[in-house]
């Protein structure tokens, strides 16, 4: 439990940052389209954060394994897809682009088991 919660507050830490640095250090650097995808990697990013949070409560709450595919879920989920967006914009390679849904599908797994683990685990 204590280390999905940890990873969460690290996520959102990073995600603060990043998201400050795409605000104010990228302006002159890339495309407005760029500065878009990085917000949207950042608040992807955020969310799970929290999610992290509740996945932590509901392990608390119930050892159902689901909560912890969750957990890790949306820890693999948010290095992908927010990860392949920040790479992405930073480098101009936009091939990864192309794994960023790979990402995005860890993260509605982690939604899917996180629903389970709360349907069945209480």
């Amino acid at each position: 439990m204590k280390v999905f919660v940890v990873i969460g507050c690290v996520f959102g830490l990073l995600s603060v940052a990043l998201g400050a640095f795409g605000a104010h250090g990228l302006q002159e650097r890339v495309e407005p389209r760029m500065i878009e995808i990085w917000e949207t990697a950042a608040r992807y990013q955020m969310y799970h954060a929290l999610a992290l949070f509740a996945v932590g409560w509901v392990m608390q709450q119930t050892q159902h394994t689901g909560a912890t595919v969750a957990g890790w879920s949306f820890v693999a989920g948010t290095l992908i897809f927010s990860g392949s967006l920040y790479v992405m914009v930073l480098t101009g390679t936009k091939w990864l682009g192309a794994i960023t849904p790979i990402g995005g599908t860890a993260m509605i797994v982690g939604w899917v088991a996180l629903m389970i683990a709360v349907a069945k685990g209480f």
